[in-house]
């Protein structure tokens, strides 16, 4: 068994993981890099051996290059839970647009194949993975061979946004690799808790806050309250930049208690400002059954968490520039839930423009700002932030909310790794920055002492992605050329598809 990390395994965005066993190659998750790491979007890698690609949830950091993925030639399946297929094209179709330029016709053509090659599957059940070879054989004993070789993998609910999952992958010696894609936090009352497996012999696990300790629920509701009752005094405007899809359904799940609770007056406008969230909550509502344990208590109430009555959502362009422009000029009090969740773009790009610079205002930050981005900049206190060629002037009370992060904390990852009854041979810290999978590194070694002090070190014998470059080459022949043109790849599946 070889891992080769072809993207998240030293940064938090990208993430992109070939599984080799034998004669199978898989890939888990093929993302796009932002901020800091951003690179280009090029598939820089063989990909004639991978037999399917595996997604873990779809969030854009993990399923960002699918796209170009296709563009290069892979032609397998593309497994992932029902909910994440329903989603994955939403969250693609924003990309097709804006970094290429295709027209309507061209993304549906390009959705379309992404939708062909889909492969839904529920959560605990075990599915057959085997060589491209395998596929392909018309010989009998080939296929017998190649069969001994195969991949059962499994999704199990991870937690941490509508349809993630961490993958186990069983290999033909029967280990067990578990890869943990992004991990909820515990207690959130939208999503359920993960649940540890039972075995992981090799565990690759996230640890992005791996050495933070988030608010608890209870705390975030609270900071959330406070923030908002004394922006409402000040007749400012609140702004949350949200990640589309898990951050903005859990603060209308949030607010509506609030107003539930009276604790916000029933006549402050909650604006939904993204067309993306839009559908995205849209799926969140059609899979309840997915819901935790106390956001069906509230739709057994009668209560609509997702959809209330003071939410108003904007659809067109021109109705989002005439409300930046009216809060801007009026002065009224607003709570404004809009996309980018880092700043990157989106609409409440418009909103920080138009509203930074007033004092009344307040940011909201509730999710991970990236390194680089334009969010990490206001976040960290930045007295002037670079806007569409302008600067613009930060005056307004800046807050961070870490309870409400759809990431583990460090509690909560060695809570998963402790969960684990049969303890792993290796774990690998994958999908963080420095500081924190160092801080997570030494609490595990602390944790295992010396004879498991080999589990948690942070030195794979799998290669590293600098290093992989120069084996493929010798494994596989020589390597394929990148696109010189990431557009052009694109342009070129539309005509494949046309």
């Amino acid at each position: 068994m070889q891992v080769i990390h072809h993207g998240g395994k030293n940064t938090v965005t990208g993430s992109c993981h070939e599984l080799r066993s034998g004669s199978v190659s898989i890939l888990i998750d093929c993302g796009l890099f932002q901020g800091k790491d951003a690179r280009p979007l090029d598939i820089d890698f063989p990909i004639k051996h991978i037999s399917a690609l595996v997604v873990t949830h779809a969030h854009i950091d993990h399923i960002g290059r699918i796209p170009w993925l296709l563009a290069a030639g892979f032609q397998g399946p593309i497994y992932c839970t029902p909910a994440t297929a329903e989603l994955i094209p939403i969250m693609l179709e924003d990309g097709l647009k804006l970094q290429l330029g295709l027209n309507q016709g061209q993304r549906n053509r390009v959705l379309e194949l992404l939708r062909r090659r889909m492969k839904p599957v529920d959560y605990n059940q075990w599915f057959r993975i085997s060589s491209k070879s395998s596929k392909s054989s018309k010989r009998n004993d080939k296929k017998r061979e190649a069969s001994k070789e195969a991949l059962l993998v499994r999704f199990n609910p991870a937690g941490h946004i509508l349809g993630s999952a961490y993958v186990e992958v069983k290999l033909p010696n029967n280990e067990i690799v578990v890869f943990s894609g992004d991990l909820g936090p515990m207690n959130t009352p939208l999503i359920p808790d993960p649940v540890s497996p039972p075995r992981a012999d090799y565990l690759f696990i996230e640890s992005t806050y791996g050495d933070k300790t988030h608010q608890s629920v209870a705390e975030r509701g609270e900071r959330l309250m406070a923030v908002i009752q004394r922006s409402l005094r000040d007749g400012g405007v609140i702004i949350i930049p949200a990640f589309s899809v898990g951050r903005t359904q859990e603060l209308l799940f949030d607010i509506e208690q609030l107003i539930h609770k009276a604790q916000i007056t029933q006549h402050i406008p909650i604006i939904l400002d993204s067309p993306m969230a839009k559908k995205v909550t849209k799926s969140y509502r059609r899979y309840k059954k997915l819901w935790g344990k106390e956001a069906k208590q509230r739709l057994q109430a009668h209560r609509h968490p997702l959809a209330f009555k003071q939410c108003i959502v904007v659809d067109s362009y021109r109705d989002h520039r005439a409300i930046v422009n009216r809060l801007a000029s009026t002065g009224e009090a607003a709570i404004v839930v809009a996309a980018s969740g880092m700043c990157e773009g989106g609409r409440v790009m418009d909103y920080l423009k138009a509203l930074l610079p007033d004092k009344r205002s307040d940011v909201i930050f509730a999710g991970y700002q990236a390194q680089g981005t334009l969010g990490r900049q206001i976040q960290s206190g930045a007295e002037t932030v670079e806007i569409d060629d302008e600067w613009v002037t930060v005056n307004s009370q800046i807050h961070t909310l870490s309870g409400y992060s759809a990431h583990a904390d460090k509690a909560d990852l060695l809570r998963f790794i402790e969960g684990i009854e049969r303890k792993p041979k290796q774990i690998h810290l994958i999908h963080g920055e420095e500081e924190a999978k160092q801080e997570l590194y030494q609490t595990l070694t602390q944790l295992y002492h010396h004879q498991e002090r080999n589990q948690a070190r942070n030195q794979d014998r799998n290669q590293d992605f600098n290093q992989a470059r120069q084996q493929e080459k010798q494994d596989l022949g020589t390597k394929r050329k990148p696109q010189d043109d990431a557009s052009q790849g694109l342009q070129d599946l539309v005509e494949i598809i046309r």
